[in-house]
């Protein structure tokens, strides 16, 4: 079974992954990668209340996730991978070459960003990262919960109609 989702999302771990993806694909582990998470033992311990009992959670600073991709993917149970930036998936999809789609679930406001979807906002900079990962052969979707309609990378960039 493996990883399931490799998933951007700045917030995380929240209801919408936990409960909106974790249901209905059956997760048993999640997997956060974020270089300051994974260092800070309190941030820890806040996402690890956000996480029901059956589900596992494995906390990794970007290196020591491609180290142990092989682990995350070969682990029987289903599981996501979470990223809280473009640039550490990017890192990892250079790095394992193993990840087939990614994610987009949540990549919000913040000075310099431009409005997509009403939950994606890109820098020009994100927009060729993003480019990049669908010229490396990984399909990009962005989609918040499983109910939504995938939306390819080309109609993301295209913006929602007003």
């Amino acid at each position: 079974m493996g990883i399931h989702l490799y998933r951007i999302d700045d917030r995380l771990i929240h209801g919408q992954v936990v409960v909106g993806w974790g249901q209905p694909l059956n997760i048993r582990f999640l997997v956060l990668v974020d270089d300051l998470v994974a260092s800070s033992d309190w941030e820890k311990d806040l996402y690890r209340m956000a996480v029901p009992p059956e589900m596992e959670i494995y906390f990794a600073d970007v290196v020591t996730a491609i180290r142990n991709h092989a682990q995350y993917a070969s682990d029987p149970r289903p599981g996501i991978l979470i990223t809280g930036d473009i640039s550490s998936m990017q890192r990892l999809v250079r790095e394992v070459k193993a990840i087939g789609s990614v994610n987009l679930g949540g990549i919000h406001h913040r000075a310099g960003r431009a409005e997509k979807l009403r939950y994606v906002f890109l820098t020009p900079e994100e927009e060729h990262q993003l480019r990049d990962l669908e010229a490396a052969g990984v399909e990009v979707t962005a989609q918040d919960v499983p109910s939504a309609r995938a939306r390819p990378l080309s109609e993301v960039l295209e913006g929602e109609s007003r």
